[in-house]
């Protein structure tokens, strides 16, 4: 009898870990404002849209009315790059510029990319910042970070050391979708504005890579 209790004992105890098994696994968590924007980015892999200047200010007057396009030409589960073209003349464009956008411990990070036509980096390349808030699935801020700010003092632009960046892009399938970069100097008596925006219910094609790509 005695036997028989500790077999039933010993067959209750093997009953506990299977049951801790079968009980309901926690919820996967829900994607932050920036995984959403990121996944957004992603879904635009390997595919070119034309835009034009939204900013009216006298500085990027010579850009305005000039062809421009994005191409999201690098995608990983960690970085995306998207070169930045702008047209110069009937058959000439630059293909300097590239914006680098990077998941982080703490958000998402935008630098820039300069490169000369030779492909060697310019002196002024690689800043940008990362994200302070939470923003939204739509919208993200880069502030300006301590690299690029030392940067812009080493080089005499002291005006950018107050640089805000900010990207758009629209939840997939509207019909006015669209993809918009964005500089501003909120603090600075210039008032500094610069934004370019993309259509995003048209492909173009896909353009060469950018200078040194």
């Amino acid at each position: 009898m005695k036997q028989a209790k500790l077999t039933c004992a010993a067959a209750l105890l093997l009953c506990i870990p299977l049951a801790a098994c079968d009980s309901p696994s926690a919820p996967a968590p829900e994607p932050s404002p920036q995984d959403l924007f990121f996944e957004r980015l992603s879904l635009l892999c390997g595919k070119a849209y034309a835009g034009t200047l939204a900013s009216e200010q006298q500085a990027d007057a010579d850009m305005a009315g000039k062809p421009m396009i994005m191409h999201a030409a690098s995608c990983d589960l960690n970085e995306i790059q998207i070169p930045f073209h702008i047209a110069e003349g009937p058959d000439t464009w630059n293909r300097s510029r590239t914006w680098i956008i990077s998941r982080t411990d703490d958000g998402l990070r935008l630098k820039h990319r300069h490169r000369h036509e030779d492909g060697s980096l310019d002196s002024v390349t690689n800043y940008g910042g990362d994200t302070a808030e939470e923003g939204t699935a739509d919208r993200q801020e880069f502030p300006v970070d301590a690299e690029s700010i030392a940067s812009f003092k080493a080089s005499g632009l002291d005006q950018s050391v107050t640089n805000v960046w900010a990207m758009e892009v629209s939840e997939p399938g509207q019909g006015d979708a669209r993809f918009a970069y964005e500089l501003r100097r909120p603090e600075t008596a210039d008032g500094r504005h610069f934004r370019v925006e993309f259509d995003l219910s048209k492909p173009v094609a896909v353009p060469p890579p950018p200078w040194g790509g």
